[in-house]
């Protein structure tokens, strides 16, 4: 949670930063937080310009404090939450002739690579600097959520169009960021509705035996990952109905074996393009028919007995599906697995004793372009092994294939695992009780020369 300053204070906090790094790379450069028409007339000649131009609600981050905060016993629950998302401009101006912006703007994406994600120390700090004594109230450091900086990918037109908003404004070099999330909580209390006490579908009152999913596993053990190929064991309360639906993200599916309190569904009935590595929602959904629904208010009928007793088959429009009971929402993470590993770009640093390169690495599942995802290399050595984490390099479209660029790497051989939004895909173990590594990861694995 932040008060009011969060975001003056991830503005400061940013300009802060940059501070630090170019006064070494240019000298007398300053960084600025005016409007981009000021950029000439109330800056320093040299220097970088950070504007806050454009701010969005995070959906997906105020859905998920809404949750938290009907969870939370303290009296911050009380309070209402706001996320948000800070976009920034990024202009570079100074000297052409000695190509003081194209220097700059180096020098600031390269410090902002170090600073994916904005430290509480960072922000602490900048709250102690004198420079900025009006943001001593800012609470943005102990706000539990991650910030985040990353560049945006504009193309010429989105560039053009951010900058039309600046009236009569000559264009500089420049580059947009996005800090996410920040989340604002307001001051007054937040009102909450009394419980419903019933609910009522056309004369149905209550949905008693509305489905309840309470867990969902692998099939091989409740404590072995989920892969590709896992068969779902979702186990829960009245999930049993004439008509069942399992809803995966967007992906409708019917299972074939279904009791009462388990579901068994094999994720290889899905379409390939239907899965993806990561995070996955789940709901089990039990739609109503037409006939059910005009039985239960004319009683007259149920389930297709007319009231002398005869029976008879509904008609196609009687079994028209006219609602849905559904479950709660289940979430379930699918582990990736690496299919294959190379290197290339390879080179030595000045030094001799370390190594740069590109790792590409190709997964069984898709990945999102929005979504994170860390390269780990552990070297297959017994004497003081060395280990990195790598973060992905920015993606265009969505794939199978990820790009991870490495440094500082000594040359040796490494176990590869990738982490996917936390979805960290498996070490292969050797099984074979007579060879010389029984019982001990063997790979994936990629050679650094």
């Amino acid at each position: 949670m932040s008060n009011h300053l969060a975001i003056a204070t991830v503005t400061a906090t940013l300009q802060r930063i940059l501070q630090s790094s170019i006064q070494a790379d240019v000298e007398g450069s300053r960084v600025t937080t005016v409007r981009p028409n000021e950029v000439g007339t109330a800056t320093p000649q040299t220097g970088i310009n950070i504007y806050l131009y454009q701010v969005n609600i995070n959906h997906l981050w105020r859905q998920q404090a809404e949750v938290q905060a009907r969870s939370r016993m303290a009296h911050s629950a009380k309070k209402s939450r706001t996320a948000l998302d800070l976009h920034y401009m990024l202009s570079f101006y100074g000297n052409e002739l000695e190509l003081e912006p194209q220097r700059l703007m180096g020098s600031a994406m390269g410090t902002l690579n170090d600073w994916r994600s904005l430290k509480k120390e960072a922000v602490r700090d900048t709250l102690a600097d004198s420079n900025y004594t009006y943001l001593i109230e800012s609470d943005l450091g102990d706000q539990m959520e991650e910030l985040t900086l990353w560049p945006l990918d504009l193309s010429l037109e989105d560039l053009s169009k951010a900058w039309s908003v600046f009236f009569q404004t000559p264009y500089l070099l420049s580059v947009a960021y996005r800090a996410r999330v920040v989340m604002i909580e307001g001051e007054q209390p937040a009102k909450k509705a009394l419980p419903i006490r019933a609910r009522s579908l056309d004369g149905l009152v209550p949905f008693h035996n509305q489905p309840k999913i309470d867990r969902i596993i692998s099939q091989a053990g409740h404590l072995e990952p989920i892969l590709a190929d896992s068969i779902l064991l979702i186990q829960g309360r009245h999930l049993k109905n004439d008509i069942i639906q399992v809803w995966i993200d967007e992906t409708q599916l019917t299972p074939t074996e279904v009791s009462d309190t388990q579901i068994v569904l094999p994720l290889s009935s899905l379409p390939k393009e239907a899965l993806r590595a990561g995070m996955q929602s789940l709901q089990v959904v039990h739609p109503i028919p037409k006939s059910l629904v005009s039985s239960a208010n004319n009683g007259a009928r149920v389930n297709g007995a007319s009231s002398n007793g005869n029976q008879r088959q509904p008609s196609s429009a009687e079994q028209t599906i006219v609602a849905n009971i559904q479950s709660n929402v289940a979430p379930f993470v699918i582990r990736p697995t690496i299919t294959k590993v190379s290197v290339s770009k390879r080179q030595v640093s000045e030094d001799e004793d370390f190594r740069l390169a590109d790792v590409r690495v190709r997964l069984n599942l898709p990945i999102s372009k929005k979504q994170r995802v860390l390269l780990a290399l552990n070297e297959l050595s017994a004497d003081n092994p060395s280990a990195y984490l790598f973060e992905a390099a920015p993606r265009r479209t969505d794939g199978i294939w990820v790009t991870v660029p490495i440094k500082g790497v000594q040359p040796g051989r490494y176990l590869v695992r990738l982490q996917v939004d936390g979805a960290e895909t498996q070490l292969i173990v050797d099984t074979e009780p007579d060879s010389p590594t029984f019982n001990q990861y063997v790979g994936p694995r990629v050679s650094i020369k």
